[in-house]
């Protein structure tokens, strides 16, 4: 009589030698997370610079309106000054692409307020003299005034990876005359 050949039992415990095999483990795991980590370094590194830039406009309108608040009044090169250290802030980040413009604000008797005189930097349109102007309540008071430094920037990303189209990022600063009710402009 002829013996039955014997057979193997495979059993799920006992994975076949393929699976065992545990040589080309670490390219492998290598190969499935480096897509993932340059993703995350990238998209960190891009995300964290265009926030650096918007801090960065805000600190721009800020200090335009605080160098303006300062003094009872200012002329066209005074202005010329502050719009060029106000965007030089910026630096690294291409500063031409940032629009200021800085106006001065006055309330009325009846505490409506209008622009006493504006003036822009970086082609951004200046604010007509005498128009209406809504400012946020409490702001002012009757026959006051406000010095307020609007600022637009055009960020684009120097990577370009994540981030591929501008973002505009704006901001707007008021801060009342120290040295004056209102700041007069001289030519």
């Amino acid at each position: 009589m002829s013996a039955a050949p014997t057979r193997r039992k495979i059993s799920i415990k006992t994975p076949p030698r393929f699976w065992r095999d545990v040589r080309g483990l670490a390219a492998v795991e290598f190969a499935l997370i480096v897509p993932l980590m340059l993703t995350l370094y990238f998209g960190t590194l891009e995300t964290s610079d265009a926030l650096t830039a918007s801090r960065r406009v805000t600190n721009v309108a800020q200090t335009a309106a605080d160098l303006v608040a300062q003094v009872p009044s200012v002329s066209t090169s005074d202005l010329t000054d502050i719009f060029s250290v106000s965007s030089a802030i910026l630096t690294p980040y291409n500063t031409s692409a940032v629009k200021i413009v800085i106006s001065s604000v006055v309330a009325n008797a009846s505490n409506v307020t209008t622009v006493a005189w504006s003036s822009a930097y970086g082609g951004a349109t200046a604010r007509t003299v005498n128009s209406s102007v809504t400012l946020p309540t409490g702001l002012t008071t009757a026959n006051t005034g406000i010095i307020m430094a609007e600022v637009t920037y055009t960020y684009t990303s120097p990577i370009s990876t994540f981030i591929t189209g501008p973002i505009t990022m704006s901001e707007t600063a008021y801060l009342r005359p120290r040295r004056s009710v209102t700041v007069a402009k001289t030519s």
